[in-house]
């Protein structure tokens, strides 16, 4: 007779997702050179496609096991939260090596910028505009997703859906803004290394706003599903934790690409 041994983990089950995410990853890199050096390939846009199911089915996956099997109990939350502190440090180090290069091409620029840094006929933003309304649009939606996750812990759905709809018209609103910020730049990508560094970092961090904005949106049609309750909403924190770092990396960016160039 087998004796049933009592421990906290969950064995997952075989899954396909991971690998036909690897693959389609890995296909999609070698599409876009192929973009670069041609003209533009039908397979990129399937393998990008195919990216973006795959990722709605990993994580429509991850939800039953947690949500309706109940297979994520507190040790597991634990694990997946130490998991995502780990991601973040990475992403912390990525715009790390941005500041790194802006930092110290600003101060030392190279005879090729002509020692001058901004380099001479770019004609850059007022920080007192668009930058520092983008800064508090950030602010404010750090603040509304805290809020969120305090009526979250009240057991209070309607304000907590309030205010999760808020940060995500915020975070939509801040989109939008560095989208007119971009088409009303006088200098492009190609203008020297103060070009690549600042749309190369600002860029990157749209991008993240971008996610960190889908994984609002899937949290909040959760909370209207009732998936959460006050003990067990580990989708939504790290979803908050996530949101704070980014509003974290704005106003460092707002620092030195925006009033460091002032």
């Amino acid at each position: 007779m087998m004796m049933k041994i009592n421990q906290p983990y969950f064995i997952l089950n075989l899954s396909p997702w991971p690998i036909l995410m690897a693959m389609n990853t890995f296909n999609l890199m070698i599409s876009n050179v192929m973009i670069m050096n041609f003209k533009f390939n039908i397979m990129s846009l399937m393998n990008l496609i195919m990216i973006i199911s795959v990722s709605m089915l990993w994580w429509r996956d991850v939800i039953r096991e947690s949500t309706f099997q109940g297979n994520h109990n507190f040790y597991i939350m634990n694990l997946i939260k130490f998991s995502m502190i780990l991601f973040i440090i990475s992403e912390m180090f990525l715009f790390i090596s941005f500041f790194w290069n802006f930092l110290h091409n600003s101060l030392a620029p190279s005879i090729e910028l002509g020692l001058n840094w901004p380099p001479k006929n770019i004609n850059f933003f007022n920080p007192l505009l668009i930058p520092l309304l983008n800064t508090i649009i950030l602010l404010t939606s750090s603040f509304t997703v805290t809020l969120t996750h305090l009526y979250l812990l009240n057991n209070s759905k309607k304000k907590t859906i309030i205010f999760m709809n808020l940060t995500i018209i915020l975070s939509i609103y801040f989109l939008m803004l560095q989208m007119l910020e971009y088409k009303q730049a006088t200098f492009t990508f190609s203008d020297s290394i103060f070009g690549s560094s600042f749309y190369m970092a600002t860029g990157f961090h749209g991008l993240h706003v971008i996610i960190g904005t889908i994984f609002l949106i899937v949290n909040l049609l959760r909370m209207m599903k009732m998936h959460f309750s006050y003990i067990h909403h580990i989708s939504f924190e790290l979803a908050a934790w996530y949101w704070h770092f980014i509003d974290i990396i704005w106003l460092f960016l707002y620092m030195t690409f925006y009033w460091w160039n002032n």
